[in-house]
This record gives structure tokens, C-alpha cells and sequence, in this order.
């Protein structure tokens, strides 16, 4: 499923792509054709992320809310922002990209040296969908424009030079302002949008009266927005902490620790389109890491080998239908 990183760029290519010019909208699909008339002819105006759902605004109030859930994922073509980790997914973002990203020898930065989406990669002017060949490694583009429909697609928007095919989402319908607020106000906090101050107090304040195990408590989208199956057993790890611990049970600045944690690997996720969770590697082993999960992660899809950091076996259990993966000896 994909993770708050995800839809954050995944809305920053909206914002880069979209907002602003007027989007014609139709579903191939049939499935959400009537949604797809009312918006199509109307400029999209602005765009926001929190946790795992988007919400693209249209002239008149209306919003479009797309949450991607187990399948969905957005197929982006034609001029469009291209880094290492969305060329190497074929031009799709959303799905989880565990497969890895070679970044080569060149450094993903932005101008103050620092890694950024909105400045790696440039955006590519083929009027065409981009693509990444199993068989070479350069990108190969296809010019017919608009590109043909592939799959079942349940919405495209498409302006003069971009477009961008959802497929399997578990949401997508129109809203109006309040049924967009409601959907918010249910969410738990994003530290992308909430910031740094409020949103550490309001998930402390819900992590410590309930007395569910913490391990579930991450995963609940009420509680913190955006943290999915990886930035659950990695966060739970950094902590040393043992997952079936009650929410109440856990110490006040060990819940703190956690937000603050969970808002940096959510940026350096932002930034990277990678799920980095290991910290201060050299430039050798960063580059193995954002090419292969078995060089990213400290416990998580590691069931069976030894902890990175004690040599005890890591564990792997079903948690509310999804996989657990900690260490018993040092999540104590």
C-alpha cells in the first residue's frame, strides 16, 4: 500500500503539472464517467496531500479525493517531472516501490545541496508516456499523443502536454468543501501539514489515553496520518520499541521521539521517493540502498535473518492482517 511519502509527490506533480491550466477529464474505465463530465473543462486550482489521501480543487469549489489504498496507483505521461525513483517505476507512482532506484554516481540534489523533488530530474518535454525498458537503462518514449489508454483506468486527466491515469484506487469521487473538511477532520495529524508543534501534541495526546498496542495504534489513520506497513516496523525499531506496548504505556517523550522521527523519514521519503530508514550510510552503501530493500531497512520484509544490530532473528507476525516484522531482543 502506498505510504504518506507517495502521495505527497505524487501531489507535488500536481501542483507542478496541473494546477492552473484546465484539465480534461474522461473514464476510460466507465466507472467514474459521471464525476469525470463534471470536471472536465475546469482548471484545477489548487492541490493537498494528508497522510495517504489527495485532494485535487477545481474551478467552483469542487474536489476531486482520490485515496489509493492496496492497488491504486497514478501513471503520469508527456512533460512531466522525472527523478531516478519515477523513471525507474515506469512513470507510476503510488504503488510501493520496493524494487529499488539506481541512482548512479550522480548526487539528487536541489540548489542548497539538499534533496529535493521539486529540483531533481527536469522535466521532460516528449509529448509522449515515459517509460523504462526492461532491457536498456535509458527511458524510452513513446510520441503518440495523448498515449493510448492501457488496463482499466478509472479516471485520466490530460492538459495540453500531461496526463495522468489512475487506476485501482479504493477512493475517487467528487466533493464539496465541507465533505472535504469532514475527511480531513477524522484524519490523524500529517506532519507535513499539520506542523511540527501541533501535530506532535495531537498524537501524543492519542497515543497516550488509549490502550491499544502502539504497534497498532501507527497504523491507524486516526491516530497519525501517512505511516503504512514499512514506516511502522522501521519507526518501531529506531525507538528499540516493542510494538504490543499500550499506547498509555509508552513514555511521553518516547511518543515524542516517535513523531519527531516519523516527520523526518516522511521528508527524506518525500525527497528521495524512497523509504530510507537507515541512517548516516556512505555514498557506496546509500546508492545499494535505494536500489534494494535488503540494503534499506533494518528489520522490515527481514523475517528469518539476523537483527543488523544484535544478531538475534528477526520475527514476523500478523498484525490487524498485516506483517509484522521486530526484533524481541532489542524491542524490549
Amino acid at each position: 500500500m502506498p505510504e504518506g511519502h507517495s502521495v505527497h509527490r505524487i501531489a507535488r506533480q500536481f501542483d507542478r503539472n496541473f494546477v492552473g491550466r484546465v484539465v480534461a477529464a474522461s473514464s476510460p474505465q466507465g466507472r467514474f464517467a459521471e464525476g469525470a463530465e463534471v470536471i472536465s473543462g475546469r482548471a484545477a486550482t489548487s492541490v493537498r496531500a494528508v497522510g495517504k489521501q489527495m485532494f485535487l480543487e477545481f474551478e467552483d469549489d469542487l474536489w476531486l479525493r482520490v485515496h489509493l489504498g492496496l492497488y491504486g496507483a497514478w501513471d503520469f505521461a508527456g512533460e512531466i517531472l522525472v527523478d531516478p525513483t519515477i523513471a525507474s517505476a515506469n512513470g507510476r507512482m503510488g504503488q510501493t516501490n520496493q524494487r529499488g532506484t539506481d541512482v548512479g554516481d550522480d548526487p539528487i540534489l536541489d540548489a542548497a545541496g539538499e534533496n529535493s523533488l521539486s529540483s531533481i530530474g527536469a522535466p521532460r518535454k516528449a509529448r509522449g508516456r515515459v517509460r523504462m525498458s526492461e532491457q536498456t537503462t535509458g527511458l524510452q518514449e513513446e510520441l503518440e499523443w495523448p498515449p493510448p489508454v492501457v488496463g482499466q483506468v478509472r479516471l485520466r486527466l490530460l492538459t495540453d502536454v500531461t496526463c495522468a491515469d489512475l487506476r485501482g484506487p479504493t477512493a475517487c469521487v467528487l466533493q464539496t468543501p465541507d465533505e472535504v473538511a469532514a475527511t480531513i477532520a477524522k484524519l490523524g495529524p500529517d506532519p507535513l501539514v499539520d506542523g511540527a508543534e501541533a501535530g506532535e501534541e495531537r498524537f501524543v495526546a492519542a497515543v497516550r489515553r488509549r490502550a491499544t498496542a502502539i504497534g497498532l495504534l501507527l497504523m491507524d489513520q486516526s491516530v497519525v496520518s501517512g505511516i503504512g506497513n514499512v514506516y511502522r516496523a522501521e519507526l518501531l525499531f529506531r525507538a528499540r520499541l516493542n510494538p504490543h506496548t499500550p499506547g498509555r504505556d509508552v513514555p511521553e517523550e518516547l511518543v515524542r521521539g516517535l513523531w519527531r522521527d516519523w516527520a523526518r523519514l516522511l521528508t527524506i521519503g518525500v525527497d528521495t521517493g524512497q523509504m530510507m530508514t537507515m541512517d548516516d550510510l556512505d555514498p557506496d552503501a546509500y546508492r545499494r540502498a535505494m536500489a534494494s530493500r535488503d540494503d534499506r531497512h533494518w528489520v522490515y520484509h527481514r523475517a528469518g535473518l539476523p537483527c543488523r544490530v544484535c544478531g538475534t532473528e528477526i520475527v514476523v507476525e500478523e498484525a490487524a492482517g498485516r506483517n509484522l516484522y521486530w526484533c524481541p531482543s532489542c524491542q524490549r
